[in-house]
């Protein structure tokens, strides 16, 4: 099958079956809801991308037997591949100023690939073989693919066996000869609603009394057990009220759910992780590493758009020549481009697996995550220092459309008189939406959480930063001998 259109995705998903609830009611249809709807349309615009010529480069890759994919929907084979993965990410973030959903599947692609292979080759399982088929055909069917990792965890003290509410990781409760049943939930995940198909991972390492916690399997997204539940977003219910203008964004969006397991049947050929528990900690450390580096990509180039409207709110402003304000233009762009170096940096740095697909450098993805736990809220900041306070206070766009109150709001809330109050509004409400609104979650929030705490990072770069061997550098310099 050749790629999908963006029409083609979105007919896809009109077909699947999802049981989804918001606001206390089952979504019969999210795909035409007005508050989900924005969020589909953020993973039509990676279809719509792969089809334009300009954009063929980084939306897809040919394969070696020739086939044609979506280059979310690959297993990188080089460094070139790791790179073009940020840069393709840094142009969605451009193109929807929101989150586009797809890297987490391709994210997870990438860690089941090379660890798969690994489990396989100690214990003789035939997992790989199973993962490879799935490749093959979320790839010639140009699915999009979710991959859940985060459990509820419960008291984060005990391990995953000593919960009270043994649910609270997800779990297989079943063993049967055609496969497994498994139950619990998976948390906070970005865009499963927009998704045929999840990849399920565990969430931490596990010890040998979590063997039916170390479970990482594909379903699909309809399956028979699972219920999808949206997470409340701030400003949300604006999308519902007609207005483009007061949502700041009105095409593009995110989303997220809780995801439950309810008793969901998973056949043998779509397991790729059955009780191995010490390969746990492996698939988990892979995929955050590959997740952080996609951090270096995705949440620069919405960076790019904040950048931009906070430089167009200071010419409608009038303060485009102050030098605090070119000062501050210049402090994001620099934090902006900070980010997206140590994306490219832990790509060009990848190394091949046992596999043969390519790993970033774990230690610079790290650090690059560590850097987007920050980065981005001082942006934030200084995008609000810039706006001023009207970016918060300003009126409803019913107020500018009426009668009688829109002349006043037409009067007092224009900026230099070359622009309309309108735009200035319009350019307002897009920084409202990327700093306070439903944007702020992928933008600010999910920088800080997202693939993992801040400390997640921290504990990470503690094992790789081989402070050893810079005490032995020390020492050379310094002519030590013990």
């Amino acid at each position: 099958m050749a790629l999908m259109t963006g029409e083609q995705y979105v007919e896809s998903m009109r077909k699947m079956k999802l049981n989804v609830y918001m606001f206390g009611k089952k979504i019969e249809n999210p795909v035409d809801d007005p508050v989900l709807r924005p969020s589909l349309n953020s993973v039509k615009a990676t279809y719509d991308l792969a089809q334009m010529p300009e954009y063929e480069d980084l939306m897809t890759v040919t394969l070696e037997d020739g086939r044609k994919v979506n280059r979310f929907t690959n297993i990188h084979r080089n460094t070139d591949d790791l790179i073009k993965k940020v840069k393709m990410q840094r142009l969605c973030g451009q193109k929807t100023a929101a989150c586009f959903q797809r890297c987490v599947g391709m994210d997870a692609f990438n860690a089941e690939w090379s660890t798969t292979y690994e489990i396989d080759k100690k214990y003789g399982t035939n997992y790989h073989e199973n993962f490879k088929k799935f490749v093959r055909m979320v790839q010639d069917e140009d699915l999009t693919v979710d991959g859940a990792m985060t459990d509820p965890k419960g008291d984060r003290g005990l391990a995953p066996h000593a919960q009270a509410d043994p649910d609270l990781y997800l779990h297989v409760v079943e063993r049967r000869e055609d496969g497994v049943v498994v139950r619990g939930a998976k948390a906070h995940q970005t865009g499963i609603i927009n998704s045929q198909e999840v990849i399920v991972m565990p969430t931490i390492a596990m010890g040998p009394d979590d063997k039916d916690y170390a479970i990482s399997f594909a379903v699909p997204t309809d399956a028979e057990g699972i219920t999808m539940i949206i997470g409340r977003q701030s400003c949300d219910t604006r999308k519902l009220e007609g207005s483009q203008m007061d949502v700041g964004n009105s095409e593009f969006g995110g989303v997220e759910a809780l995801v439950v397991f309810d008793n969901v049947f998973v056949p043998n050929d779509r397991i790729f992780l059955n009780g191995e528990n010490e390969f746990a900690g492996m698939l988990v450390e892979r995929f955050a590493g590959y997740h952080r580096q996609s951090y270096g990509g995705c949440k620069v180039g919405v960076g790019d758009v904040l950048i931009g409207a906070a430089a167009l709110a200071a010419d409608y402003n009038g303060a485009q020549k102050a030098s605090h304000v070119k000062d501050k233009l210049i402090e994001m762009t620099h934090l902006n481009e900070t980010l997206y170096c140590c994306g490219i940096a832990c790509s060009a740095e990848g190394r091949p697996t046992e596999s043969g697909n390519y790993l970033i450098d774990l230690l610079l993805a790290n650090v690059c995550k560590q850097n987007v736990t920050r980065f981005p809220y001082e942006i934030a900041r200084l995008a609000e220092d810039i706006a001023g306070g009207l970016m918060v206070t300003a009126p409803s766009e019913k107020d500018l459309r009426d009668p009688v109150v829109g002349p006043y709001v037409e009067k007092y809330f224009r900026g230099v008189a070359s622009v309309s109050t309108e735009n200035r509004l319009r350019c307002l409400r897009l920084i409202e939406n990327l700093t306070l609104g439903t944007a702020a979650v992928g933008y600010r929030t999910e920088s800080m959480h997202g693939a993992g705490s801040p400390q997640a990072q921290r504990i990470m770069i503690s094992r790789q930063g081989n402070i050893a061997m810079k005490k032995e550098l020390a020492k050379a310099i310094a002519k030590i001998s013990e």
